[in-house]
Parts: C-alpha cells; structure tokens; sequence
C-alpha cells in the first residue's frame, strides 16, 4: 500500500472519531444531568460493568473515577452472572456499558441488578436496546458508524463511551469542588504526586546553608560558595537580614570587569533584592521561577528570613523535570 493511501486510511479514522466526539454534545441533556445528580448523591460505589470492549472502556472510566474522588469498581459482566454479583452493595449505582444494549450476558446481569434494588445506568449506543428500556436513566453514546473499513470493530463507539465516562468524572470533580489538594491524596507516587504534594521546605533542609556578611573579603566568599557545592552565597546582615546573593556567575562577571580580587568584599558585588522563594510553595513553583528567570538555583525564606538553598538539581532528582 502506498505512504499516501496509509495516511488517508488514518486521517479518515481520526475524522470519524472526532465527529462521534462532537455528536455526543447533542446527547447532553436532562438524563445526563439526573445520573450527575444520582452519582453525587449516592451512599454507596458506581459499580461498572461490561462486556467485550465496552468491558475495557469499564476499566478505564473507573480508574478516572476513583482517580478524581468518586469511588468505583470494575465488574466484568460474564463474571457477574457467576458469581461476582456479590460485588454490588446496598447502596451502589450500577452503570453498564454497550453498544448495543442487547449481548446475551447484558441481558441475563440486568434484571438481577434491577432485582437487587440498585439504581441502574446505561451507556447504550442503541436508544430501542433492552438495555436502554431496562434502565432507570440512559447515557447516549449512539454513533453513526465504527471508523472499521466493515464498520464493525469497535473503535468510534468506545472512544464515544470513554468521553461519555469522562464527561461524567469532570461534572462530579465540579459539582463536589474536587480540587488540586484533594487530586494529590489520590496520586502520591511518581512525578505528578510530586508536583502535587512537594513543597520547598521538603527539599531545602538536605542543602547547606551558604552564607556571608558584606564586609566578607571576597576571597572567602569563593571558599564559601565552593564548600557548600550550591553555586551561590547568600549576604547577610548580622541581625540575619538577606540583603543579596552572590552567584557563580557574580564572580565571573565580576572577573570580566578587572576587579581586584583582593580588595573587594561581598557588598560590592552582590545582587541586590534577589528572587527569593518561600518554603511553603510547591516545588514545583520553584521550578517555574527558575524556569522563567533563566537560574539554578534560589535563596529559601520563611517568615522573611533566609532559611537555605533550593538548587535545580534537587528538583531533577525528585523528578519534576
């Protein structure tokens, strides 16, 4: 097959696939919103279940759920009817997902929910299916035609379902004021826990604490900086006021110029009024004022007064980067 023949199989599939994504606002109506109202209200877990693809979309949908604070667990529509139906508690919602609302194992699991008492949802793409007659309230993910050159392998209908899915969580994150604070508890591990959770003052106290007076001859500020291996020395005042840093790149500057060495002191040399960075803020605050002032390394505060160092380095390590 030729390269020009590949890309438009592909650009046809992509084009589907967006128009069912488009589709789907029209099918965002009262019905969505009542399954809104009933999965914020409810006592108990939205228990998802399907078959198939649509089994697999289930997976996903309920990772998203638990992920943005609404508690979920996945149950496989074969496996319920054998046994896994104990899953379902007083209490629960159950939201079962298909294409067509009319697979044999759909047909057997939904007068048992039913018979159980539990609010059933249907994500159908078939509004006539016994599933979509069954239900107490009905998502509608109808499609015109799967992106499959035989229009048969699941493809638009399940990216169709797993907007539908997504929709859903972001209403409920919404509506219940789900906010960043509340996204870290859930995703503590790997680097987007971290820039959830990391603050400065988790990072900065493994860090030496550079420091100098202004009266500090400059050749012992180029041992203190070389010492404390942080690239900078913060200027103090004896009272522990931070009145500048001096930089690596201070010194080479200052060398540029002709300065003499042996004659000046810190004060002369210092950068005045330097970015500084509380110890309360997120690491990865730190990141973007580094990032947006073109530096490595920033003087730490807390309370106004200088604590230590936050080096990029320590933010490459953590993974932030």
């Amino acid at each position: 097959m030729e390269k020009e023949s590949i890309k438009t199989i592909a650009r046809k599939t992509v084009e589907l696939e967006a128009a069912s994504i488009q589709q789907l606002s029209g099918y965002i109506n009262d019905h969505f919103v009542a399954v809104v109202e009933r999965l914020q209200t409810m006592k108990g877990r939205l228990v998802v279940s399907g078959i198939g693809k649509s089994a697999i979309i289930g997976q996903k949908i309920v990772a998203t759920f638990n992920s943005t604070g609404t508690p979920a667990i996945f149950m496989h529509a074969a496996d319920a009817i054998h046994g896994d139906l104990g899953m379902i508690q007083e209490g629960d919602v159950v939201l079962v997902i298909s294409k067509s609302g009319e697979s044999p194992e759909i047909k057997v699991l939904v007068p048992l929910i039913r018979n159980m008492g539990s609010t059933l949802i249907g994500m159908v793409g078939n509004m006539g299916s016994y599933l979509a007659l069954q239900a107490d309230q009905v998502l509608n993910t109808t499609v015109d035609q799967e992106a499959c050159p035989n229009n048969l392998a699941p493809t638009t209908s399940t990216t169709a379902q797993m907007v539908m899915g997504d929709a859903l969580a972001v209403c409920l994150m919404e509506v219940r004021g789900f906010t960043s604070s509340d996204f870290a508890k859930f995703h503590p591990g790997g680097a987007l826990g971290k820039k959830l959770y990391l603050h400065v003052s988790d990072l900065y106290p493994q860090n030496a604490k550079p420091q100098v007076g202004p009266d500090t001859p400059l050749r012992d500020v180029i041992i203190e900086i070389s010492s404390k291996r942080l690239g900078m020395a913060a200027v103090l005042t004896e009272a522990g006021e931070l009145l500048g840093v001096i930089t690596d790149g201070d010194l080479r500057r200052m060398l540029q110029t002709g300065g003499d060495i042996h004659q000046m002191t810190a004060s002369q040399i210092m950068t005045k009024t330097p970015r500084t960075v509380d110890a309360s803020t997120l690491a990865v605050g730190a990141l973007d004022l580094m990032r947006k002032n073109n530096i490595t390394q920033l003087p730490v505060t807390d309370q106004g007064r200088y604590v230590g160092v936050i080096h990029l380095h320590d933010l490459i390590k953590e993974g932030l980067i």
